[in-house]
């Protein structure tokens, strides 16, 4: 190794050296303390020496230690990197920051769930070859994806043509919000699926996919569920299985919601109501509602009139009356009120 970097102490040894031998220094007191400076600044040096190499050594191992971490932070990183794609961002953000433990716990909670498949799906299927129906569920699960995470969705998980998803767990807006949130996505997924059929059948093929979904709003068991070596974390109950059997009984292209969710939502979107259905493990008869049109919130739009509470249930849309309807309304809404009147004496 070399010292440039004690030159001159180097310097200033050679020179003491060089006037003790020389005999220039004639006093022998002065010698004799001349002698024991001179060899202790050369010990002095000698371990300031010794230092400066332990302290290289010392460099180059942290220098390989710090590479070596660097390496191991980078493929850490390419390995999270990795698994994100096989968590729903907010799960993985959840576990990688500490708030979500990783062991077998659930929690009871009320959720917003989500369920769709693809109409006919084998039988759309079954004459295409591998790679156009890689194609196809590929493009679909990346454009329905990109929809339920601008929001907030969280994708549980992908079931041959079938996706699961739901609002509230491990975030939530409250209930009435987490519903509106899932509807608004639901009603944007439709409406981004009758672009990609347009591009579906130009691209030639005869039968493109067809969406139904189905929203349900009750109480779920939300966690990881498994085993110590492997889990998921999923949600489970009645209230799951009511989504996906509201997706079932749904309309090609349309959107079958629970009465739970129905009145989160319903100064958004005008219904059908449909006949009640059962459902395995739900008590309750379950009535339907069918997306039939889009509203605006009503504040923004002043010809759509909602208004309810328990028993009373008023939807006007003034754009859609003709003067006939208009007049039926009429007739409608004054003997309502002299029924109220006479109910109330």
């Amino acid at each position: 190794m070399d010292f440039d970097l004690f030159e001159k102490e180097v310097r200033i040894i050679e020179r003491g050296k060089t006037l003790l031998e020389s005999g220039a220094i004639t006093c022998e007191e002065a010698d004799k303390e001349y002698k024991k400076l001179h060899s202790a600044y050369k010990k002095l040096f000698k371990m300031t020496k010794r230092l400066v190499k332990m302290s290289d050594r010392n460099e180059e191992k942290l220098n390989k230690l710090a590479q070596t971490l660097d390496e191991k932070s980078k493929m850490l990183e390419g390995l999270s990197g990795k698994l994100a794609k096989y968590l729903s961002p907010q799960i993985y953000e959840s576990i990688f920051s500490g708030e979500q433990d990783v062991s077998l716990t659930t929690q009871r909670k009320k959720l917003t769930v989500y369920f769709s498949d693809i109409k006919n799906f084998t039988q759309t299927t079954e004459d295409l070859q591998p790679e156009d129906l890689t194609y196809l569920l590929n493009s679909y699960f990346t454009e329905m994806s990109a929809i339920a995470l601008k929001h907030g969705a969280t994708i549980d998980k992908f079931i041959g043509d079938a996706m699961l998803m739901f609002f509230g767990d491990p975030e939530t807006k409250g209930v009435k919000e987490d519903a509106r949130a899932c509807l608004r996505m639901a009603i944007e997924m439709q409406q981004r699926m009758a672009d990609l059929k347009k591009v579906w059948w130009e691209k030639g093929y005869e039968h493109p996919f067809e969406m139904r979904i189905g929203i349900n709003t009750g109480y779920c068991n939300v966690g990881n569920f498994g085993s110590e070596d492997r889990m998921d974390y999923t949600i489970i109950g009645g209230e799951v299985n009511l989504a996906a059997r509201l997706e079932a009984s749904a309309d090609p292209g349309g959107i079958l919601m629970s009465y739970e969710t129905y009145s989160q939502v319903k100064d958004l979107v005008e219904t059908e109501a449909r006949e009640p259905i059962q459902v395995k493990g739900i008590r309750r008869e379950v009535k339907p509602y069918a997306v039939t049109s889009i509203l605006k919130d009503n504040d923004q739009n002043q010809h759509v009139i909602r208004q309810g509470c328990n028993g009373f249930d008023l939807f006007l849309n003034l754009d859609k009356l003709s003067d006939e309807d208009r007049e039926k309304a009429k007739q409608d809404l004054s003997k309502a009120l002299a029924s109220l009147g006479e109910n109330a004496r």
